[in-house]
């Protein structure tokens, strides 16, 4: 019997309030709306048939909700678990001692590398009144340029020099080793980790949508992650 190969699932967290209101988020903890819930409970429904073995996250509490609701009818039964190592009485705290609940968790790991791109000073700023101060140009040059910054902020360049290399050293391996992984993120840092997998251009990733409480699906093929 052939040996089923790891899934890497990328879902981008469920509309936020500030999503609604068109408001930049970034790193301020705004959680998901309303709206957003029933759009991860239906990437929910999507995922249910697919291996997941471990999940990482954010810290941020929009893409933490997505994890865990994403897989609250998952077919394993099993439950997220979200692991604090470094938060000393936590860590020694949280451990569990029974091997047949141990089975049933699903262990999730929150890094702030996967954190959304820091729009600094924009953050809490209405789009479309920015664009109104500031002019469209400037502001869409903010927006989708891949190394121009926000004022105080991050460009999706210096998001990728986080993400990437986290990617590669903490999550990859755990793909060789045969386990499947959910990550469950944001729009800017999932673009970055796609922006490895599919060997885009700077100008290619730029361009590329990703749309709220949408998994994407990738298996390793000849080499490669394919969709």
């Amino acid at each position: 019997m052939a040996q089923k190969l790891p899934k890497l699932i990328l879902l981008r967290h469920g509309q936020s309030i500030w999503n609604k209101k068109n408001l930049f988020t970034g790193w301020v903890d705004i959680p998901m709306s309303a709206d957003g819930i029933a759009e991860v409970m239906e990437a929910g429904k999507r995922i249910a048939d697919l291996p997941v073995d471990v999940v990482f996250t954010s810290t941020l509490n929009r893409a933490q909700m997505t994890a865990t609701l994403a897989l609250l009818h998952h077919k394993s039964g099993k439950i997220p678990v979200f692991l604090h190592p470094g938060v000393k009485r936590l860590f020694e705290w949280e451990q569990v001692y029974s091997e047949e609940a141990q089975k049933e968790l699903i262990p999730v790991h929150i890094a702030w590398e996967l954190n959304e791109r820091m729009y600094g000073e924009l953050q809490g700023l209405n789009k479309a009144e920015t664009a109104k101060k500031y002019g469209t140009e400037q502001v869409h040059t903010w927006r989708r340029s891949y190394d121009v910054r926000p004022p105080g902020g991050e460009s999706l360049e210096m998001t990728a020099q986080r993400t990437i290399p986290y990617f590669q050293t903490v999550i990859l391996p755990r793909l060789e080793r045969g386990e499947s992984v959910l990550i469950a993120a944001h729009g800017n840092s999932l673009r970055s980790i796609i922006m490895h997998l599919d060997q885009l251009s700077p100008k290619e990733v730029v361009a590329l949508e990703l749309a709220t409480g949408e998994p994407l699906i990738y298996t390793q093929q000849n080499g490669r992650w394919e969709r």
